[in-house]
């Protein structure tokens, strides 16, 4: 009868199915995490751009995180950067380095990043970035006097850079320094002509002395030896003639073991060959899979856009009808996940 009894109690306990756990929410732009995933994706990128200036972090506008496993994540970012003044090869640290001003003529990168996060660290899988200045209606608007961007190749340019190096060459006693690239130059025409220009350089294995013998046999100085450095040049042409010279050189940095420090550097001759300059002023164009991640990216187009689709108008009265409900006392609403909030100016 007791086990009757035993039996009949426990058909009638009720039975607890395994409820699966929920997905955990999704991330938003400006979360801990977001923030700590873009800061790794600014650094490589800006490690692995060979050409012109630092970029730095201006707004996260979207993150897609894909879980694949109990402690691995794919997480997809859009980022929106600026340049600063810092040239790519300075060793000054990226928190250091100032944003490029609106008046300036600010240059803005648009970034897609692969990363894997496992057990906790993350890594760049790869990254396609492009990158294009404001626009010259935009910068007149604000400053209808300032100076706009020239084209590297323009004449003034190109004379301007090569009487620089010749001046500083000319008063030097260290080494003979050649041009390796252009990284910004502008035109003002009033109310005096000036022409301003940034550019990028690196020491020889010959003294300035030695170059006036044979400049021809000047070479950029190997891998294990290089100095390279920066330059700016203020040529006044009118109404009177005068020349600012003023070159800083780093000194030897060991490059990251994927990356040559003299891969983006073109021996250039005594004068300006036109390969050893481009044409346009912003040159973030970065596409590059990580051959030391676990994961393959190779065969993987990084999709180009991360950012959601438009909101219907149903979604967009839903959702203000939803903002109209009472809320409790001391209730914080959650901000927009995506897209962030900009650290610095929109352009």
């Amino acid at each position: 009868m007791k086990a009757l009894v035993a039996l009949i109690l426990l058909v009638q306990l009720p039975i607890h199915k395994a409820v699966p756990a929920a997905p955990p929410a999704p991330l938003g732009c400006d979360d801990p995490e977001s923030e700590a995933a873009a800061e790794v994706a600014v650094n490589y990128i800006n490690g692995h751009n060979h050409h012109g200036y630092k970029f730095v972090l201006n707004r996260i506008e979207d993150i897609r995180v894909v879980p694949q496993g109990p402690s691995k994540d794919i997480i997809f970012l859009e980022l929106d950067l600026l340049e600063t003044e810092c040239p790519i090869l300075s060793p000054t640290p990226l928190a250091n380095c100032t944003v490029r001003s609106i008046l300036e003529h600010a240059v803005e990168g648009d970034c897609d990043v692969k990363l894997q996060k496992v057990d906790g660290t993350l890594s760049v899988l790869a990254s396609k970035c492009h990158s294009h200045a404001d626009s010259s209606e935009d910068i007149l608007k604000v400053c209808p006097d300032c100076p706009l961007l020239a084209r590297l190749n323009n004449t003034e340019v190109l004379e301007t850079v090569s009487a620089a190096l010749n001046d500083y060459n000319s008063k030097t006693t260290d080494s003979y320094l050649r041009l390796l690239e252009i990284g910004r130059a502008k035109i003002q025409y009033h109310p005096a002509h000036v022409v301003a220009t940034e550019f990028a350089v690196g020491a020889t294995n010959c003294s300035a002395e030695e170059a006036k013998a044979n400049v021809g046999a000047c070479q950029l100085l190997p891998e294990d030896q290089s100095n390279f450095g920066f330059c700016t040049a203020v040529l006044v042409k009118s109404p009177s003639q005068d020349l600012q010279v003023n070159c800083q050189l780093y000194g030897h940095q060991v490059p990251a073991p994927d990356i040559s420090l003299l891969s983006w550097c073109q021996d250039t001759s005594a004068g300006l060959a036109p390969s050893a300059v481009g044409v346009t002023n912003h040159n973030l164009a970065l596409i590059h899979n990580n051959p030391f991640a676990s994961e393959s990216s190779s065969s993987e187009i990084l999709r180009s856009r991360l950012s959601a689709k438009p909101l219907t108008k149903r979604a967009v009265a839903e959702a203000a009808q939803h903002d109209k409900v009472p809320r409790p006392v001391g209730f914080v609403p959650r901000p927009p996940p995506c897209p962030g909030k900009i650290r610095h100016f929109d352009i």
